[in-house]
């Protein structure tokens, strides 16, 4: 007999499977539901990636939602953002697109009910009164003075606030709970606001809004969500939702089941951090390569698949923890070392002449696309009699173990010529702009059994290569102080970004569109930047070093 795998389910599988198994729902319908007031971050692509592959497993159907009730931060650039980086990441929404400001009227209609049933008053305390009345963690609140309002003077109250007869701060309507609740988002909550403020898709239609934590139930109850996937800051938020969908008799009330946020080190994800970033200068928007943002990796070079797989590595569970940045480079890197072309690119340029090699002669070498994967074969790439190497690829008094190039030695060209410097030209100031060499005809291909060498370099043809802006990156922090300060300020790293201008590439490479990955041998992975490469202009960002100290666990 075949033994079956066993599958490991997370704890959230296993309470829809329970669910299910028990007739509570009969399919299972989940939704993504951002703020539209920023970039969506890498901790967003686990909750991206997690409701839509429950949705997947489950044949069921995936909701994008945006949670626009707040129109003093929101805006149609972060729209826009948000859906480029879902439908990046391949979680498809289908035609199950929505906006909670779609539900103004019925959210609005639903604090009419609960006024209707006693369960909701309209109060003239001020935001700071309203703290103070709530009470502490250890002490009970205080009746809300305007709590006895009748509902005809609630109800009469609550159409004014609509009709903008109040200003902001004026009024608001709070649902009555119990002010002496040990969970102090259950001591009569605000529910509606008033705000004049012209809402990106409604205008100037409303000028009272729903609190999130109102408005957010109702959102999944009227698209029948039956699984509210959220982060773990929400489940003391969970007595409150039931209380909304359970009070406003929704026939199939979703259930809030909440999960741990994914924390990456050193990183900054937080939106106001970022937007101070932006502000001043330090990065060129929230789709700068250092950051975080999902725009950010995707313009740095990761991949969705890169994405998914640190997803699935890091797991579903409850119990709060942060992850290594270093696993997130491990995914790319294990993505990308079959898939993509290995060139030569040469960073930090100086010129090597071969004295001996015809003229005007141009051969062009056989040279595998990628040696750990054949099926992706080879090309061929011009050689000829003036060539560019790495500068840290030549010294002229080495040390012991140094097997590149220096005078006397003898050293492989990758996959052309055995070559053996005779000498060096200097400008005057002692700088070597020149390296001379001869070759030996014989060892065409670069693997001569006739004799050893132990240095192998890489090599651009200097007639034939093309020129290339390459940008390296490193923390945007300085990771031995941590992100934060104890004033909330931040410690920037200076030498986060290195542009090496001069840089000089495969001729091949001249093909290259934004988003398309290299390794560049012995540099790193790299990926044609996907907004300041325009035209004949090429900028390349490096993804990621081709090693590193982290060892998955297994």
């Amino acid at each position: 007999m075949e033994e079956k795998e066993v599958v490991s389910k997370n704890f959230i599988e296993l309470a829809i499977d329970k669910d299910l198994a028990e007739g509570v729902y009969d399919h299972v319908c989940t939704r993504f539901p951002p703020e539209p007031n920023g970039y969506l971050h890498i901790g967003h692509a686990k909750s991206i990636l997690l409701n839509y592959g429950l949705s997947q497993e489950y044949n069921g159907e995936f909701h994008m939602r945006f949670d626009d009730t707040n129109p003093t931060k929101e805006k149609t650039e972060f729209v826009d953002s948000i859906k480029a980086d879902i439908q990046w990441l391949g979680a498809d929404w289908k035609d199950h697109l929505y906006y909670a400001s779609d539900y103004f009227p019925q959210m609005y209609e639903a604090a009419v009910k609960l006024i209707k049933k006693g369960k909701a008053y309209v109060s003239d305390l001020s935001a700071d009164e309203i703290r103070e009345y709530r009470g502490t963690l250890t002490e009970p609140g205080k009746e809300d003075p305007y709590s006895t309002r009748s509902v005809e003077e609630n109800l009469a109250l609550f159409e004014d606030m609509k009709n903008g007869k109040f200003a902001d701060g004026e009024k608001v309507l709070r649902a009555r709970i119990d002010m002496a609740s040990s969970n102090i988002n259950m001591r009569d909550p605000v529910i509606y606001r008033v705000a004049h403020v012209s809402h990106h898709r409604t205008g100037d239609t409303w000028c009272i809004y729903p609190m999130y934590d109102f408005a957010h139930p109702i959102e999944d109850a009227i698209e029948g969500i039956t699984h509210s996937i959220c982060t773990l800051e929400f489940e003391d938020h969970r007595p409150l939702y039931d209380w909304v969908v359970r009070e406003l008799e929704y026939p199939h009330p979703p259930k809030q089941i909440e999960f741990a946020k994914l924390y990456l080190t050193n990183v900054v994800t937080g939106k106001r951090y970022i937007k101070k970033l932006v502000e001043n200068g330090i990065v060129d928007g929230w789709d700068d390569p250092r950051l975080v943002s999902i725009a950010a990796l995707r313009r740095r070079g990761f991949t969705p698949e890169a994405i998914k797989m640190f997803v699935e590595l890091v797991g579903v569970t409850k119990a709060q923890g942060s992850v290594e940045y270093p696993m997130l480079e491990y995914c790319i890197r294990e993505d990308l070392k079959l898939k993509v072309k290995r060139m030569m690119a040469i960073l930090d340029p100086v010129k090597l002449v071969i004295d001996n090699y015809p003229e005007d002669q141009v051969e062009y070498m056989d040279v595998a696309n990628n040696q750990e994967n054949p099926e992706m074969g080879t090309r061929k790439v011009p050689f000829t009699k003036e060539l560019y190497i790495e500068r840290e690829d030549f010294m002229e008094e080495p040390p012991k173990k140094y097997f590149r190039m220096f005078p006397g030695n003898e050293v492989r060209l990758m996959n052309a010529y055995y070559v053996t410097c005779t000498g060096v030209d200097k400008d005057e100031n002692g700088n070597i702009n020149c390296i001379h060499c001869t070759y030996d005809p014989e060892t065409k291909g670069g693997n001569f059994a006739g004799r050893k060498v132990k240095g192998t370099i890489h090599w651009v043809s200097a007639s034939r290569g093309i020129n290339a802006e390459v940008r390296l990156y490193d923390n945007i922090v300085d990771e031995e102080k941590g992100v934060y300060n104890e004033d909330g300020s931040m410690n920037i790293n200076p030498n986060s970004l290195t542009i090496l201008k001069n840089c000089v590439l495969e001729p091949e490479l001249a093909n290259a569109r934004p988003e398309d990955r290299f390794q560049f041998v012995r540099n790193g992975y790299f990926c044609v930047d996907n907004k300041d490469s325009k035209g004949n202009v090429l900028v390349f960002n490096r993804i990621v070093s081709l090693k590193s100290s982290f060892k998955l666990q297994k």
